[in-house]
Order: C-alpha cells, then sequence, then structure tokens
C-alpha cells in the first residue's frame, strides 16, 4: 500500500465538500503539473491512503484521511471547454492530464497544522516539508504517514 499527501485549497474543495459528495466519494480532478501527474497516472493505486491537506488558507494542515478507489484515469475536465480546468491541447485520444477517484475515511476532529509538522523531527525529510515545495500530490513514507498517525492520536484526539 501506498501513502500519499493531498492539497486542496478549502475555498476550491474542502474535505466538507468531499464529506458531502454521495458515497463520500469524488474524483481528484484539475491537477496541472507534470509531476503530480505522472504519480495520479503512474504511481497511485487503488487501496493508497491519501492525508487530505487545506492549502493556501490559515492554517494549512491535514484535516482528514481518504483512500483511492479508482486508479489514474483521463481528466475528463480537460476537455471540456466550460471547465475552468480546461486544455485545448488535450483531448480523450490523446489526454495530457490524469485523475484518480478518492473516498473519505475520517474527518479530523482537529487539523494538524503545517507549523506543528515542522517541529517533528521524524518529519524532517517529508516532501510536503521541503522549502519550495508547492505540489498538489506528493507521496509519503511509511514512517511518516505512522508519525503523523501516532501524533493524532497523543494530540487530545485528532481523530
Amino acid at each position: 500500500m501506498g501513502y500519499w499527501l493531498m492539497k486542496s485549497e478549502p475555498e476550491a474543495f474542502s474535505i466538507n465538500d468531499l464529506a458531502a459528495r454521495p458515497n463520500k466519494t469524488e474524483h481528484w480532478d484539475g491537477v496541472r503539473n507534470y509531476q503530480a501527474r505522472n504519480m495520479l497516472r503512474d504511481k497511485i493505486k487503488k487501496g493508497d491512503q491519501i492525508f487530505f491537506y487545506h492549502s493556501n488558507c490559515e492554517p494549512p494542515g491535514i484535516v482528514g484521511i481518504a483512500k483511492v478507489i479508482k486508479e489514474g484515469y483521463p481528466d475528463f475536465t480537460a476537455f471540456d471547454p466550460n471547465s475552468k480546468h480546461f486544455d485545448p491541447k488535450s483531448n480523450s485520444e490523446n489526454p495530457r492530464w490524469f485523475m484518480v477517484d478518492i473516498k473519505l475515511i475520517k474527518k479530523f476532529n482537529k487539523i494538524i497544522p503545517l507549523t506543528l509538522l515542522k517541529t517533528i523531527s521524524e518529519l524532517k525529510n517529508m516532501t510536503l516539508l521541503r522549502k519550495g515545495n508547492r505540489l498538489s500530490v506528493m507521496p509519503v513514507s511509511t514512517k511518516e504517514w505512522q508519525t503523523i498517525l501516532k501524533l493524532t492520536k497523543k494530540n487530545n484526539g485528532l481523530l
């Protein structure tokens, strides 16, 4: 099983939006970075778990856990001229962008803020914490995943 962190601005799509979807399931669309696209297309597998992260807000941080229920497939929003994610260079015969479907597993009672993550020595090499990293999809090591899960249990019932 793989572990990932996916960022979303809560004004665009929040964990509450995911919770409100039928079966708490939604496709993760609109990724327009080639490195993140390659992870969605080639590396993220059904059953992988995801930390859902709210970005570009105060405070940014991890707000819950989801799992992948459908592996990478063409992002159809790229084909729709009325979509904010439209890409005229992408089409169904030669898709440029990919997405996965995710399902909410657990919404945390409290956010795990970025400021706290930065203070944990076991997370010092986490992709999220690297200077200049702006990817919306990134891998999380097993050790990092377990460290964050332990943190949630210790920190006043985050789970």
